[in-house]
């Protein structure tokens, strides 16, 4: 009576079929994600050269556009109160980053005046926001 040891007809192979569906659905997540984060508001963003800088957790954007209103997080809001509104959303903190972005018709006067309405604020850190390439 002879005995086989080890010679089982079984494959030992891993099934990557789960893994290459998971794998798809979350590239499809991602897909329809990205564009969802975007900015919607349509500013017309010079170009920089310089090199692109950590983005915080949850910044403070201020949109300056080419009819010169202002929108904070894209809500609209008037020159004469940019300062409580920034405190209430900076919640009184004006070492918080804010992240200036103005359309590139906007002439050097109205952004001046801009940037001296935050440092009157009290909010002296402004990074201003750019498109990457040449300007």
């Amino acid at each position: 009576m002879a005995l086989r040891l080890g010679d089982d007809d079984e494959l030992s192979e891993i099934n990557v079929t789960p893994f290459i569906d998971v794998i798809l659905v979350l590239l499809i997540v991602f897909m329809v994600a990205a564009p969802l984060s975007t900015v919607d508001v349509p500013v017309n963003l010079p170009g920089s050269a310089a090199t692109a800088t950590d983005r915080p957790e949850n910044p403070v954007w201020l949109t300056l556009t080419a009819e010169r209103s202002l929108l904070l997080d894209q809500k609209p809001v008037a020159a004469g109160a940019l300062g409580p509104m920034l405190d209430a959303r900076t919640a009184g903190d004006r070492e918080t980053p804010i992240f200036l972005r103005a359309d590139r018709t906007i002439d050097y006067g109205a952004l001046m005046a801009l940037l001296d309405a935050l440092r009157g604020a009290g909010y002296l850190k402004v990074a201003l926001v750019g498109l990457d390439g040449a300007p």
